[in-house]
């Protein structure tokens, strides 16, 4: 009787102990979810006006389809565009009637740089627009100018880009059509871009509509970053890494060149059917021995070819704020033997910006590491305080030291004794790679020429990229311009 009545106390507790199911809480569980989901939304919507205030607003105001800049206008004055020397560039000045318009002291020699403020916005214009139409005066003033219905003046961006660098690189082109980029490797700074043929953007209004179809000479195309070129003879920079990927050094290599290559019928000329004799790596780098490399690209194939210049940033997004044309390498391992020659050579379907090209030898002078381009060294108020400062920035390291430091060497001696020697026996070291580019039609060709490099080879101080169309070899046109420009960094 005892057992039975402990078995029974412990069923009774068993079941007390059990939690019973609260029909009222069942009911509200759906309405919980609901809840949380809202609370999720809520959350969410905070977060990406948060984020949109700190990161994204800027880029919407600079858009030229925001109506919102408008407004800006019409209760600020646009701040002033300055060289790195604190020259103007670009500044607001008042008519007879009061009405307001941009003066560009320089004309036409930072029209692509600078840009313009009317038709639209381009170049800095377009890129500082959010500063130039924001006021950081005295608050006081501020208060006093909105109490007075008169317009507050707008900050000022003071460039990276040097007056000495634009002229020199300006007056070295000429009337050429061309492009000229010179950049600091280790900050990222841009010292000088120059596009020809170009315009005079004082007079934008007058002569809008004959720029604007103007496909003969497209005046308004900035060509240091919107224009597509055939590399030439500069991308064996690509060729060479890849073959230095596959062997793991640039020695071994041999080739007796007769000053023409022919594979499946395809046939490659050297330039001016010049025959090097026998060549390793190092002496066909610096003559620009087209049938070496013709023989390198060949026996590497396109798989390797395509990840040495997709490496370098071939077909992928710049880390630019300005607009620009991306590069494209149309190699893969299905290439034929026909296309592989022609793109070992920087030929074929393969187009390349100046600015590209500058960011590639900028990032082998930087020891592999290539730093974000940029325009604008800060912001001040019109009375010259500091409003904000940009700062070198490393975007990432495009392939290892190692690698940066042999293509180094093979550029070094392309000036001790190849086809950039005009620009050795200085007062400082130059490093680089020239170029031919064919185009045109049929048999009819002409060549751009090209030159990529940088100066201080121990230490680099700049970087210069030039190409000249029409121009022909690198040797006889794109060097003196480099040469010019170096010379007014250091002199």
């Amino acid at each position: 009787m005892k057992r039975s009545e402990k078995h029974l106390n412990r069923m009774f507790r068993k079941k007390a102990g059990r939690k019973r199911k609260d029909p009222v809480q069942s009911r509200n569980k759906p309405y919980a979810i609901v809840s949380y989901m809202f609370v999720a939304i809520f959350i969410s919507l905070v977060g990406w006006l948060v984020y949109f205030n700190l990161v994204k607003s800027e880029e919407f105001i600079n858009s030229p389809y925001n109506t919102r800049q408008d407004t800006f206008a019409d209760r600020v004055i646009r701040g002033s565009i300055l060289s790195s020397e604190g020259e103007v560039l670009a500044a607001t000045q008042t008519a007879e009637d009061g009405s307001e318009y941009r003066y560009y002291p320089y004309g036409s020699m930072f029209a692509h740089v600078v840009g313009y403020d009317s038709y639209g916005k381009s170049g800095l214009e377009s890129e500082a627009n959010f500063h130039l139409l924001n006021s950081h005066a005295f608050f006081l003033e501020q208060m006093k100018n909105e109490f007075m219905n008169e317009k507050n003046k707008g900050d000022n961006v003071v460039s990276t880009l040097s007056v000495k660098l634009q002229t020199a690189a300006y007056n070295a082109l000429g009337d050429r059509k061309g492009a000229v980029v010179a950049m600091e490797p280790s900050t990222g700074k841009i010292l000088a871009m120059v596009s020809r043929s170009d315009f005079d953007p004082n007079y934008l209004e007058e002569n809008w509509d004959y720029l604007a179809s103007d496909e003969e000479n497209s005046s308004l195309l900035n060509r240091a970053t919107q224009g597509q070129y055939p590399p030439g003879s500069v991308f064996k920079i690509v060729t060479a890494l890849g073959y230095l990927r596959q062997h793991g050094t640039v020695e071994g290599f041999s080739h007796d060149c007769q000053g023409e290559i022919t594979k499946q019928g395809h046939t490659i000329t050297d330039y001016d059917h010049i025959a090097h004799g026998p060549v390793d790596l190092r002496s066909a780098f610096a003559y620009s021995c087209n049938s070496a490399f013709v023989e390198i690209g060949v026996q590497m194939g396109g798989r390797a070819l395509r990840q040495a210049g997709e490496s370098l940033l071939f077909n992928k997004k710049l880390p630019l704020t300005m607009d620009y044309k991306s590069s494209v390498l149309s190699v893969d391992g299905k290439s034929v033997v026909p296309l592989m020659m022609q793109t070992s050579i920087g030929q074929g379907d393969t187009l390349v910006s100046p600015m590209h090209m500058a960011m590639m030898v900028s990032a082998i002078a930087n020891q592999g590491t290539l730093m974000r381009p940029y325009l604008i060294d800060r912001v001040e108020n019109y009375s010259g305080d500091q409003v904000k400062k940009y700062m070198p920035d490393a975007y990432r390291e495009l392939i290892p030291s190692s690698e940066a430091s042999v293509l180094a060497g093979l550029m070094k001696e392309v000036v001790d004794y190849g086809t950039a020697a005009s620009l050795g026996g200085q007062g400082y070291t130059v490093a680089g790679k020239t170029g031919s580019a064919e185009y045109g039609e049929g048999e009819i060709k002409d060549s751009h020429s090209w030159f990529v490099g940088y100066s201080n080879v121990e230490d680099p101080d700049l970087v210069v990229s030039v190409i000249i169309e029409g121009g022909g070899s690198g040797s006889e046109s794109a060097v003196p311009v480099a040469g010019q420009i170096f010379n007014s960094y250091y002199y």
